[in-house]
């Protein structure tokens, strides 16, 4: 079948050489929305466990776990080549001494990169020298991945994210300017925004020239206040249909260069009262994919709009 976007799955191919695996890894960090600073029970989709709910103990040293997970994951499918992947909260929410020790206890043999997941208020010089000396020492690349979820403003203030458009922006820029890979999470059908802010969504982050992009249908948990919305029939969930409409008009608007890490992310089985329309991921992924062919689009389409495009009818 013809592609019709660019898969994060062919740039580390094309960038590595082979198959490359990222190995979670979980340390005990929290972020400034849980401890205080910003608010006390994170956003309102968050549950206690974060993203963290297919992940080893952080009891566990960095390099157990990271030896653990490459013995199953080579086994099973013969990786040789893994991204060290600090995937719970905000690893970059920690004192810079600890940050700076975990990194190194991350460079082991056959780790090619450190992919790092963060908030766009936790990126600061401080913590990406230290990362560019790590690059230096050990010959690896530097992926830091940030929550954006929404670009409109008052759906952040909703859903009690505790920064504005405005820190994502700077954080990219930052971390462009140290040469490092940026990924960006966006959920494609927050209650509070149109296909308008999918739209908007994506030129924002083709003109920040981000390198991957990872999209999530919203799941809802127990016992967080989104969930209680839920429950009380506060909010709507656009239908599945409306979604696979979304993430293609999404991706017609995206750069071409942009990476696609994610269609439609997974969510934990416990305590969940709706994830992905009671739908297997790869289902979602597959109706998105025939829709891009119904419609003979590609990622990239409309992407049309950057570098003055009122005056390029002068230009030709």
């Amino acid at each position: 079948m013809e592609k019709r976007y660019y898969a994060y799955s062919d740039y580390l191919r094309s960038r590595y050489g082979e198959k490359v695996y990222k190995l979670p890894i979980s340390i005990p960090v929290t972020c400034p929305n849980r401890d205080g600073p910003l608010g006390k029970e994170g956003c309102i989709y968050c549950a206690e466990e974060g993203t963290g709910f297919e992940m080893l103990s952080m009891d566990m040293c960095v390099k157990s776990q990271i030896e653990e997970n490459a013995a199953y994951i080579g086994g099973h499918y013969g990786a040789k080549k893994f991204i060290a992947f600090f995937q719970n909260f905000c690893n970059t929410y920690l004192p810079l001494s600890d940050f700076e020790q975990y990194m190194h206890q991350a460079c082991m043999p056959n780790i090619v990169a450190i992919s790092i997941s963060t908030r766009p208020d936790c990126v600061n010089d401080a913590y990406l020298e230290i990362l560019k000396k790590i690059r230096l020492q050990y010959g690896i690349d530097i992926y830091i991945e940030i929550g954006l979820q929404s670009p409109n403003w008052r759906t952040l203030k909703i859903i009690e994210r505790g920064h504005s458009l405005a820190e994502f922006i700077d954080a990219v820029i930052r971390i462009r300017s140290y040469g490092f890979y940026t990924a960006a999470h966006v959920i494609l059908n927050l209650p509070w925004d149109t296909i308008e802010d999918c739209v908007e969504c994506a030129k924002i982050l083709s003109v920040l020239k981000v390198d991957e992009v990872k999209l999530h249908a919203l799941y809802i948990m127990r016992d967080t206040k989104l969930g209680d919305m839920y429950l009380d029939g506060e909010i709507d969930i656009i239908p599945l249909k409306e979604y696979v409409e979304r993430v293609v008009v999404f991706l017609e608007y995206l750069s071409p260069y942009i990476a696609i890490g994610r269609l439609v992310g997974r969510a934990p089985e416990h305590n969940t009262l709706f994830v992905n329309w009671q739908t297997s991921w790869w289902v979602i992924r597959d109706n998105i994919e025939a829709l891009m062919v119904e419609w003979n689009t590609f990622q990239g389409k409309e992407c049309d709009y950057i570098n003055g495009k009122a005056v390029k009818k002068f230009l030709k």
